[in-house]
């Protein structure tokens, strides 16, 4: 997987939610807005701050995170 320089996680920023560029425009905010029909178009227009990148990775990293498994240790 590439670099996802563009989304940052930061206790003091939206509570530490992963957010494009340490904006508080959360990756949460931007694939809701994709589900929702919204295309990057009109994303980019909303958020005159962003690029198309920020959404790229928005996605790429929502894609990783929904792979992750969690799980417990063993504790021997």
């Amino acid at each position: 997987m590439k670099e996802l320089n563009r989304i940052t996680l930061d206790p003091a920023v939206m509570g530490g939610k992963a957010c494009i560029r340490r904006l508080r425009l959360t990756v949460g905010t931007i694939v809701g807005l994709l589900a929702a029909g919204r295309s990057r178009e009109e994303i980019l227009k909303a958020y005159p701050y962003m690029e198309a990148e920020d959404i790229d990775q928005a996605l790429a990293y929502a894609a990783w995170r929904v792979e992750e498994r969690e799980g417990t240790l063993p504790t021997s």
